[in-house]
C-alpha cells in the first residue's frame, strides 16, 4: 500500500458512519434471547462471539448456553437503530431506555 493510499484509507475510516443500536442474540435451539446495546452495532457481534468462542463472556447464561449449543444454534439480529445524538448522556440514557423497554418486550435477559 503506498502512502497515498493508506492517507485515503484513513480518511474514508474516519468518515464512517458508526450507528449504535440494540441488539439481539438469539439461541435458535432453546428459543431464549438476550438484549444488548452498543455504541456500534456493525462491530458487537465479532466482539461477542469472540468473547463466546475463547469461553471468557462475561454473560454467564449466555456463555453456558453456547457451550451447550454451539455456534450454529446462535443468531444475531438489529433489533433498533438510535439516532445519533451530540450529546453523550443524552445518548445513553436513550439506550438504557430503549433497552430495558426490548428486554420487557421480548421477555429476554439483559446482557
Amino acid at each position: 500500500m503506498t502512502p497515498k493510499e493508506k492517507k485515503v484509507a484513513i480518511a474514508a475510516y474516519k468518515k464512517r458512519e458508526v450507528i449504535g443500536g440494540i441488539y439481539a442474540v438469539r439461541c435458535l435451539a432453546s428459543g431464549r434471547r438476550w438484549i444488548g446495546h452498543a455504541a456500534n452495532l456493525a462491530t458487537i457481534q465479532n466482539r461477542l462471539w469472540f468473547a463466546l468462542r475463547l469461553g471468557t463472556s462475561p454473560h454467564r447464561t449466555l456463555q453456558a448456553a453456547w457451550n451447550a449449543s454451539g455456534v450454529e444454534s446462535f443468531a444475531f439480529e438489529e433489533v433498533e437503530r438510535l439516532d445519533d445524538e451530540a450529546l453523550a448522556f443524552v445518548r445513553a440514557r436513550t439506550a438504557r431506555e430503549r433497552h430495558a423497554y426490548w428486554c420487557s418486550a421480548l421477555d429476554a435477559e439483559a446482557i
